[in-house]
């Protein structure tokens, strides 16, 4: 999904422009829906989230990066509206296995949970953070199809 909402074919070239929408408010990658884990004073995680009801209106400036690169605008909405979407979960390699993520989690479902709707997420097949997830208290809550590939949408309540 982030190569598509970026219109780039890699990392490399996905970098920069994550980078320019992040610095940006009303986005789904600005800094405004990031959570950031620290060690002392070095950020070792974060969570991206933001409320499935925002979310035309957050990637109306994706679609309008996507336009200037001659490519369609369209995306396709990950949430299912009313819900806070757990849109990236993501540690560095030395702060894998310390709780970590676990902590990032439980702080968005604290969110959720104060803004009283669900904390939901979509899994990739084969991902191994999935058994993160399930510890979590994730449930599976359906199927979805995006960009070739197909995802499990999990849900987690209070």
């Amino acid at each position: 999904m982030g190569h598509h909402l970026t219109a780039t074919q890699s990392d490399e070239a996905a970098a920069p422009v994550i980078a320019e929408f992040f610095v940006q408010p009303g986005n789904r990658l600005s800094y405004a829906n990031v959570l950031i884990a620290e060690l002392g004073a070095q950020p070792v995680g974060l969570a991206l989230t933001y409320l499935g009801e925002e979310a035309d209106d957050l990637d109306a400036p994706l679609r309008e990066h996507r336009r200037r690169q001659q490519l369609s605008p369209d995306i396709t909405r990950e949430t299912e509206g009313d819900e806070l979407y757990l849109d990236t979960l993501a540690t560095t390699a030395a702060a894998r296995g310390q709780g970590i993520g676990a902590a990032l989690i439980d702080a968005c479902a604290q969110r959720a949970q104060t803004l009283g709707v669900p904390l939901t997420l979509l899994v990739e097949d084969g991902n191994p953070a999935r058994r993160l997830y399930e510890r979590s208290g994730f449930v599976p809550a359906g199927r979805r199809e995006l960009a070739g590939h197909g995802y499990t949408r999990m849900e987690r309540r209070g």
